[in-house]
């Protein structure tokens, strides 16, 4: 055979996989070129020059692989070759499948395949249509009292929720109980909304890694800290990340979350302070100004961020740390649940400042403890048992003993 046969024939065996320039087991990444033949390798190839002995690079077009009798032999020929196409067809149609079923998953995507963000009230429409009874049916909505403590509270208290608000109400505690499912659209668009939000990422992010530190939750699965809270806890941070006016204090809060000194993990904080939102709705600290607005979702998302403002002015201005925790959030219980009305007057207050370009972290928050009487207690490294982000919070915590409040 001379050296122009030898050539023409090296033509065409090139492109096969597994032989030439296309490496074995590279099937898989082969699909993407967009003048692939059924995946096959139609990368630039290296051949002899018989006339020369010089190593140069050269593309097969399409109209080489007919004419060559390649395309025959995919299509109608016998034998290894046609074996080989086939079952290099079968993975591609298979990655197609697996890639529509991802998507599928996901739900709605935009142009370049990224997860659509969904808004609260979409999340929440959810919800409300959601087959929740199983959920419903082991609500404890009010802390029960007996003896002179549900006498007490009955001539002294808070007033009862109205009975009109009482399904909106038992549908916030049934979200409480529902855990993160992968199988559920709106639960991955949630998680990836407010990832997004928070780091300014164009594009999704894996449902389990390392990146989920980054936002402040203890491990790879978001879903293994909402134990306490259920779903619950993402709907809130949802709502303050998707809301124009609250979004910039949920990025300052974030951003304090990764001071070098000061940080604490923003989710779990955030956790937290829907847990204290979940039981100031229990103890009815809420249902005055529920009746007044003829709404509880609305209130409950207010006292949320109202709280986690309050959280972030004491973290930031007095200088806190993560020793300081479980202080600054038992302080934050009491003052929330005791000034419920003044703490969402703080939050009116801030936004409106904050729209006008006037917010300051000056003294003020030192000046609204001081009136309510409130103090912080003086804490530090060395008089205080560091507190770590771990265990699950009961909607009824026990009374614990000073400076070993459990978190989330």
């Amino acid at each position: 055979m001379d050296g122009d046969q030898l050539c023409r024939t090296k033509e065409k065996v090139l492109n096969f996989p597994g032989i030439g320039n296309c490496a074995p087991g590279s099937l898989q990444e082969q699909h993407s070129y967009k003048n692939g033949l059924l995946g096959l390798c139609l990368r630039p190839q290296v051949t002899d020059d018989a006339c020369n002995g010089k190593t140069m690079l050269k593309s097969i077009p399409i109209s080489t692989l007919k004419h060559n009798g390649l395309l025959q032999s995919l299509t109608a020929g016998g034998g290894e070759r046609t074996h080989d196409a086939e079952v290099t067809l079968k993975m591609l149609q298979a990655e197609a499948e697996w890639e529509a079923l991802e998507t599928a998953q996901r739900g709605p995507t935009d142009a370049t395949g990224c997860t659509l963000l969904i808004s609260f009230n979409e999340a929440l429409q959810h919800f409300q249509t959601a087959d929740l009874y199983e959920y419903r049916k082991n609500i404890q909505p009010i802390v029960r009292r007996t003896g002179f403590s549900a006498i007490t509270h009955f001539l002294f208290g808070p007033p009862r929720l109205h009975k009109e608000l009482q399904e909106e109400r038992d549908l916030v505690f049934a979200i409480a109980q529902c855990s993160l499912d992968n199988n559920q659209k709106v639960h991955i668009r949630v998680l990836q909304t407010i990832y997004k939000k928070l780091t300014g990422a164009k594009f999704d992010s894996a449902r389990y890694g390392t990146h989920w530190e980054q936002l402040g939750f203890q491990g790879e699965d978001p879903g293994t800290d909402l134990r306490g809270t259920g779903f619950l806890g993402l709907m809130h941070t949802l709502y303050m990340v998707m809301d124009l006016q609250t979004l910039p204090l949920a990025r300052d809060i974030y951003k304090l979350s990764h001071h070098p000194t000061q940080n604490f993990p923003f989710c779990l904080m955030s956790i937290n302070i829907t847990r204290i939102a979940i039981q100031a709705l229990r103890e009815e600290c809420l249902s005055k100004e529920c009746n007044r607005r003829q709404q509880v979702i609305a209130v409950l998302n207010d006292f949320y961020v109202a709280a986690f403002l309050h959280l972030y002015q004491i973290w930031k201005t007095q200088h806190k740390t993560i020793s300081d925790s479980g202080f600054v959030l038992k302080e934050v219980e009491t003052f929330a649940k005791k000034n419920p009305k003044q703490l969402l007057k703080k939050l009116e207050t801030y936004l409106m400042e904050r729209q006008n370009g006037m917010v300051l972290l000056t003294d003020k928050v030192s000046l609204s403890a001081n009136h309510a009487g409130m103090r912080l207690k003086p804490t530090s490294a060395a008089n205080t048992k560091e507190i770590n982000f771990m265990g699950v919070c009961e909607l009824e915590p026990e009374p614990e003993s000073e400076g070993e409040v459990r978190l989330i």
